[in-house]
């Protein structure tokens, strides 16, 4: 019998109907999911690797806790717990920076498989079938929380391989992976609140953001302290492994991501198929603005991204900058302090313009990042038919994307400037002597790593346009862990020379790198052009 002739209801048994779902999803997530797991395991071996090299005997893991004790230094970093043993050293060197990868990895992904490819029309034959659209996003919701686990699961394996107690990294590790379960319960909600991935995955940043801030805030100011209970990366925080090894805040976690990936997924069944409970009314009138070329149209495809990205941005390096005295203050008066710092990879910190060419040299991550974002929106909205009628319109391809590139660029200088003004903002404010010349210098110093994401990216678009986000990020991303792992594990210097940061000067404390920023600035110009060549080749979303 074939599967014409067979009875309607014998066709698709809903076990697997509902089982291919699954597949699916580990299809559309297996990549990610691999490279987060990895890094988990590999940052949290190196972190605890280095503890030797950088904590030498008693004294210095006192002297370091001290140095962690300023507020400054929490706020930044995070509380100091445990410096004395190679986990606690471990988990305070890298939990906040994997708990946030894992986040932004979470939420990104779930909104992408869930409100993205039910916004392209994806999930229209699949649910005209015989699993219900709860279903659909409760199964999707399940491989993402196993993901999560997983990552936190690497990191124990990674803790545990390089010699830190099993204890506490059992502890570390549970709050790495029930944090990261949380965000993708948060993206999975927005992806029933909101119509269109772009609203869902800026509403679940935003989220991120803000729990973010409450965590700072808690960690900075003892009176504070209760903010974290109301964060999840406060949460870990206050499981305090290696040093009391809390469960308390773990079943908050737990109970936490339990409630919100329960009801986003009974939140699928109220909502129209392609819909949100929250749409753009349909009697407004049209908005016209930027609608005149395909240049104002990038532009505008761009200034709403661009403003909360600058938000967010801008309002960590005024913090930085309202921190510089209390920070340098207390580094002047502890050298010894200042030496353990540049060992465990804080280097300059003793001397304002080493400061802010240090907090500055982060600012790489999240630019190169954007640019990214903005590529992988360019691909995405290929990818969804959205460009079609454009590109009926008497213009050609290359236009098209040579405009997309000239806004995205636009962005990130605008970010970056950004940045260079509320770090001169925040230090004016509390009486530091830090020039708008040098702040901004320091921020723009960062420009030839973006630039390298930027042509990556493009390249990417035009090659291989469904990894465009992972190529584009490399550079920032991928280039900065490889320069922290090689500098705290002792690779040898040529492999730390692979990555962009390793020839970045400390502006405003040194001279810009000239040759360095020139040589990066002409390779991204190449890769874009690559870039270029091959999108004019490829057919539409090929």
């Amino acid at each position: 019998m074939t599967a014409a002739d067979a009875p309607v209801g014998r066709t698709a048994p809903g076990w697997v109907a509902g089982r291919a779902v699954t597949v699916l999803a580990l299809r559309q997530t297996w990549r990610g999911a691999l490279v987060v797991t990895g890094l988990a395991a590999g940052m949290s071996a190196v972190a605890v690797a280095a503890y030797g090299s950088t904590v030498k005997n008693p004294a210095d893991a006192a002297a370091l806790a001290a140095l962690a004790g300023n507020p400054a230094i929490r706020t930044l970093f995070g509380e100091p717990v445990a410096l004395d043993d190679a986990g606690g050293f471990a988990v305070w060197r890298t939990g906040t920076v994997l708990t946030v990868v894992l986040a932004v990895w979470g939420l990104l992904a779930a909104t992408r498989i869930t409100r993205g490819e039910e916004d392209s029309g994806r999930w229209d034959v699949l649910l005209a079938g015989r699993v219900p659209v709860t279903s659909v996003v409760a199964r999707h919701l399940a491989v993402l929380v196993a993901a999560s686990l997983l990552a936190g699961a690497a990191a124990f394996a990674g803790l545990v391989a390089a010699g830190a107690t099993a204890g506490g990294a059992a502890v570390h590790s549970a709050g790495l992976g029930l944090c990261g379960v949380v965000f993708v319960a948060v993206g999975t909600m927005t992806a029933q609140v909101f119509a269109s991935r772009a609203s869902a995955s800026g509403a679940a940043v935003v989220v991120l953001g803000v729990s973010m801030l409450l965590k700072m805030a808690g960690d900075g100011v003892a009176a504070w302290g209760w903010l974290r209970w109301l964060s999840p990366f406060g949460l870990m925080a206050l499981t305090r492994a290696y040093d009391g090894n809390r469960t308390w805040p773990l079943l908050v976690l737990a109970a936490a991501g339990l409630a919100l990936a329960t009801g986003a997924a009974t939140a699928a069944r109220g909502r129209d198929i392609r819909g949100g409970y929250l749409r753009s009314p349909s009697g407004r009138a049209p908005r016209m603005r930027l609608l005149g070329s395909v240049q104002a149209f990038a532009v505008r495809r761009l200034v709403r991204p661009l403003a909360a990205w600058t938000l967010g941005v801008g309002a960590y390096y005024l913090l930085i900058g309202v921190l510089v005295v209390s920070m340098t203050d207390f580094l002047t008066d502890n050298p010894r302090f200042a030496d353990l710092a540049a060992q465990a990879g804080f280097t300059g910190l003793g001397t304002l313009q080493g400061y802010t060419a240090t907090l500055f040299t982060l600012l790489a991550v999240p630019a190169g990042v954007f640019a990214a974002v903005r590529l992988a929106a360019f691909a995405a909205d290929e990818t969804g038919r959205r460009l079609t009628l454009l590109y009926a319109q008497p213009l050609t391809r290359t236009k098209a994307l040579t405009s997309e590139i000239t806004a995205t660029l636009a962005g990130v200088i605008v970010l970056t400037t950004a940045a260079g003004f509320a770090t001169w903002a925040g230090a004016r404010a509390v009486g530091a002597d830090l020039s708008l010349l040098p702040a901004l210098s320091g921020a723009w110093n960062v420009l030839p790593i973006v630039l390298l994401c930027l042509g990556t990216g493009v390249l990417a678009l035009g090659w291989a346009p469904r990894a465009v986000a992972a190529i584009s990020s490399l550079p920032a991303a991928g280039g900065f862990l490889l320069n922290v792992i090689a500098d705290s594990s002792g690779w040898p210097a040529w492999a730390g020379r692979l990555s962009p940061f390793a020839h970045m000067a400390a502006v405003p404390a040194d001279p810009v790198n000239w040759p360095a920023a020139v040589l990066m600035t002409a390779l991204a110009a190449l890769t874009a052009a690559a870039g270029v060549a091959g999108y004019r080749l490829r057919d539409l979303r090929g």
